[in-house]
């Protein structure tokens, strides 16, 4: 089912901290609500460049109906993606700027710095348990692993991850009529169709791992993630250990956002009469996603086979159970060994609960 990521347009405000040579002109008196509205479009119009030197990591792509999408290639622990970001919405004055997040994330695009490089590097109880309730025992589980990973570099870096999306969400609060859109496909499908597609030695695998990744991390490493010859390579190496999750992570999300992308490039109405007139949106995503997007751009897409998670057979439902309680009672050695009250507070999930209750014995069958 096609999900509605459209629905935080509301997110975005005028911006407290636009310096003067960005700032709107103010209202001249007794100039009617239809006469604002005209003038702030004109002011756009003004501002927008027809065409404009951008950065090399900027992709453009035209839409049937003339709309343009400018698709900056990021990398999501970059200072030189946040000023790539910045500079495109400057010079092209959106309609529209469409990022990389679905609503389980948007959370991030308010708050500061800081707060962020305190919560990407703080893995807590209350974080496990929130990934166990909204994606189940070993979605969630692969979720707090990945977020290990995310913290990695977070501390490698010194630097907070999305800081591009912040910089995309203050910039489209300059622009007068810009909309906000959340691209991405909700992370709860992502993580619950990549467990389901791999096999279990595949699970273990990964798990291991990311479990154990500490090899060091510099910001010319994180610079170089831009180039598209060393991503495509990394990408092919992905793709020949774990094919699926590539499919599942990776591909199926770029289908996801080129349909968002199109949804968002289309003709928009002019004042003062209404006319319709081509949309100009920014895109900003991975750097990873870039080509796949553009491989779909004109492409018949159905976004409805990528938003089902399928019903797992007997079989695999009983080697789930199984290896959900071998994951559980490694936690809960872990949790003795750190103190009861975490052991106590993982017993008290109702996701576990649930898996004790399919873990006991049926009673006996009648005679």
């Amino acid at each position: 089912m096609d999900q509605d990521n459209n629905s935080e347009d509301d997110l975005v405000g005028p911006s407290e901290d636009a310096s003067e040579e960005e700032s709107l002109p103010s209202r001249p008196p007794g100039l009617s609500d239809s006469e604002a509205v005209e003038l702030l479009w004109q002011v756009r119009a003004q501002r927008r460049q027809s065409s404009p030197e951008l950065p090399e990591t900027v992709t453009r792509l035209t839409a049937p109906d003339g709309s343009l999408l400018y698709l900056v290639g990021t990398a999501h622990f970059s200072d030189s993606s946040k000023k790539d970001v910045a500079t495109t919405i400057r010079a092209v004055q959106p309609d529209v700027v469409v990022v990389e997040l679905c609503q389980y994330r948007v959370s991030m695009l308010k708050m500061d710095e800081k707060t962020l490089l305190k919560e990407a590097k703080d893995i807590n109880l209350d974080k496990v348990q929130q990934a166990i309730k909204q994606n189940g025992v070993m979605s969630g589980l692969m979720q707090i692993l990945l977020l290990k990973v995310s913290a990695h570099i977070t501390e490698q870096l010194g630097m907070a991850p999305g800081g591009e999306f912040r910089e995309a969400f203050k910039q489209a609060g300059r622009v007068p009529f810009c909309k906000f859109h959340l691209g991405d496909r909700p992370i709860p499908v992502t993580f619950k169709r990549a467990i389901a597609a791999l096999s279990l030695w595949q699970k273990a695998r990964l798990a291991w791992g990311l479990c154990f990744l500490s090899d060091p991390i510099s910001k010319e490493d994180v610079e170089k993630c831009k180039q598209k010859d060393l991503l495509e390579q990394t990408m092919l190496e992905m793709i020949g250990e774990f094919p699926a999750l590539h499919q599942t992570i990776v591909a199926e999300r770029d289908i996801y956002l080129t349909h968002t992308l199109r949804q968002a490039a289309r003709c928009v109405e002019a004042p003062p009469n209404a006319q319709k007139v081509p949309a100009v949106v920014v895109g900003v995503v991975g750097m990873g996603h870039v080509p796949g997007i553009e491989r779909n751009w004109e492409k018949d897409l159905n976004i409805q086979e990528i938003m089902s998670v399928a019903p797992p057979s007997r079989f695999g439902w009983m080697l789930r159970t199984v290896l959900k309680a071998g994951v559980i009672g490694v936690l809960g050695y872990a949790c003795y060994r750190a103190g009861g009250g975490m052991g106590r507070a993982l017993l008290s999930l109702p996701a576990v609960q649930s898996l004790l209750d399919n873990l006991r014995p049926l009673p006996p069958a009648a005679a």
